[in-house]
């Protein structure tokens, strides 16, 4: 079940290719804007890699790795959980907690920054539907409290502006050099 890093090349290089849901970009660069931008603002090597892999569930979900019955619950693929199994073993909790709480994150920000929702997308704010809505003030204030919610929202942040058609990123070697040096 658990992925090796070469696994994860593969999918980066191959499903990455598919478009990003509705936006103008594939999922590859999608990932690469995100942790250049994690990288441009001097995130640490497990935030940038957090942010290359953040949506590796969505490349899981097309490979078929998944259950039918966990790929798609109510619309809301859970991408977010589903991939943490696969990425178990190899990364600590400083990669795997950004991306597990980066759609909380979202949820969070619509709650707590009345600016947030005109920045997203189209097809960010209709996933945020399916994916539970906006927080309440309590929910927002128990996400504020759980370990690596701060690096969630920063990678979050990195997701919603790392949407632009033929943006100029470092490459994937560039990236998987940085993640290699956090694998355990």
């Amino acid at each position: 079940m658990a992925l090796t890093l070469s696994d994860i090349t593969q999918l980066l290089t191959v499903e990455g290719e598919n478009q990003y849901g509705g936006e103008a970009v594939s999922q590859l660069e999608h990932a690469l804007q995100c942790a250049a931008l994690a990288e441009q603002a001097n995130e640490t090597a497990h935030t940038i890699t957090a942010a290359l892999l953040h949506d590796i569930g969505h490349l899981l979900a097309k490979t078929g790795r998944l259950k039918e019955s966990a790929s798609v619950e109510n619309g809301d693929d859970l991408h977010q959980y589903v991939a943490l199994p696969f990425l178990r073993g190899l990364f600590s909790s400083a990669v795997l907690e950004p991306i597990r709480l980066h759609v909380d994150a979202k949820r969070y920000l619509c709650a707590t920054d009345q600016s947030y929702w005109s920045t997203l997308s189209t097809a960010s704010k209709q996933s945020l539907i399916v994916q539970g809505g906006i927080y309440t003030p309590p929910q927002a204030a128990e996400f504020e409290a759980l370990s690596f919610a701060q690096e969630a929202v920063r990678l979050r942040r990195y997701d919603d502006l790392a949407k632009v058609p033929a943006a100029i990123t470092p490459t994937l070697p560039h990236f998987l050099k940085v993640m290699h040096s956090v694998a355990l």
